[in-house]
């Protein structure tokens, strides 16, 4: 489902239809673009993928939906810059109704009951996708209806996704649980057999939204487990670096192909353990990074922190360079920032705040 040769990432640009996109994209069918995993680790970025529909001189008013979802995952990312380790925590409020700290087991087996979902879940552990509806639905059956707080069920969806962002993720759960928002999100099953062209009936989500509170102790949501997520890292090799080159680090968040490439440089793919304890994620997603770290030339992966890999190597930190991000607070030396869609910085409460500066720009 996901290539991992750069050419074969820009002829998916190219193959854009942000028109259809607008129109169709609640749908499990839509025409989405697929473009996520590669935007997550910075192989191509929001910024790049603006000016491409834009250079196609599409009517504004017509793709304003595919710029504003490329917005969501920039705002997201502005939260975290903002908040730091706060977002790893209920953010505005607490999480109301919260009796379990874990997972329903049965979400973790793809057996809930809902087809749409279970069928999501067998497809999210295969192949790392989920369409953005069926995560919201996903969530809201975990928190909302079996009463567990998000932070573990966020952790077991970012093990798996391909396009894992911690800031996109545990703040989008959040806002389905209401603690990054005004109120709990729900679906009943009507919605969920629309966007997934299902026709279930007489499953637990089968209500009128007015009867969602009167839910109480589904059964198949009952049994609430902790599962343990650990990262399978390759092990620690000796890499080659020249002290009289310059040095630009790679991570899990930055495998940029074109970043700095005219450089004669030292390029190494930093995997620092301590980051994926925090932020662990599954072996195909370590496979899919690594794959995408093909596109970088004469790359090498270096296992062990930042301070690890200048000691060894006797790095001098001005001839260092990496890019901004929220999970390189202990990197030094000279740090490029990201490619932002738009100049808008800070926290904003509100997406819808943030995105009402973002459109001055667009019509400057």
């Amino acid at each position: 489902m996901f290539q991992t040769d750069y050419d074969q990432i820009i002829e998916k640009i190219e193959s854009i239809d942000p028109i259809s996109y607008g129109k169709t994209r609640n749908f499990i069918d839509g025409d989405v673009t697929y473009l996520s995993p590669y935007i997550s680790r910075g192989v191509i970025s929001t910024k790049q993928l603006l000016k491409y529909v834009l250079d196609q001189n599409y009517s504004f008013y017509k793709i304003e939906k595919f710029i504003q979802e490329l917005a969501w995952r920039d705002y997201w990312q502005q939260v975290w810059v903002d908040k730091g380790e706060a977002i790893h925590r209920d953010l505005k409020h607490a999480q109301p109704d919260v009796d379990y700290h874990g997972i329903p087991k049965s979400i973790l087996e793809a057996k809930t009951g809902i087809q749409a979902i279970d069928d999501a879940i067998e497809k999210l552990e295969s192949s790392g996708y989920m369409h953005n509806h069926l995560r919201m639905y996903t969530a809201s059956i975990a928190c909302n209806i079996g009463r567990c707080h998000w932070r573990i069920p966020a952790q077991w969806m970012y093990y798996y996704l391909k396009d894992g962002d911690w800031a996109s993720n545990a703040l989008s759960w959040q806002w389905v649980a209401g603690s990054n928002s005004n109120k709990k999100y729900f679906a009943n099953q009507s919605n969920i057999n629309k966007y997934c062209k299902t026709r279930q009936r007489n499953t637990f989500l089968d209500v009128e939204y007015g009867q969602f509170d009167r839910i109480r102790n589904v059964e198949v949501l009952e049994e609430v487990i902790t599962p343990k997520f650990e990262t399978p890292l390759p092990d620690r090799q000796a890499i080659e670096i020249d002290r009289n080159r310059p040095t630009t680090i790679y991570n899990y968040y930055n495998l940029d192909p074109l970043w700095r490439e005219e450089m004669d440089a030292n390029r190494v793919l930093l995997l620092e353990p301590e980051h994926f304890e925090n932020y662990p994620i599954s072996k195909s997603n370590i496979d899919f990074m690594l794959d995408l770290g093909l596109n970088i030339e004469n790359l090498q992966v270096f296992v062990g922190s930042f301070e690890d890999l200048i000691s060894t190597y006797k790095l001098d930190l001005d001839s260092v360079y990496f890019k901004e991000h929220p999970t390189n607070t202990s990197y030094k030396g000279n740090e490029d920032s990201r490619d932002w869609m738009f100049p808008v910085k800070g926290y904003y409460p509100s997406f819808f705040s943030f995105w009402k500066r973002c459109k001055k720009y667009l019509r400057a």
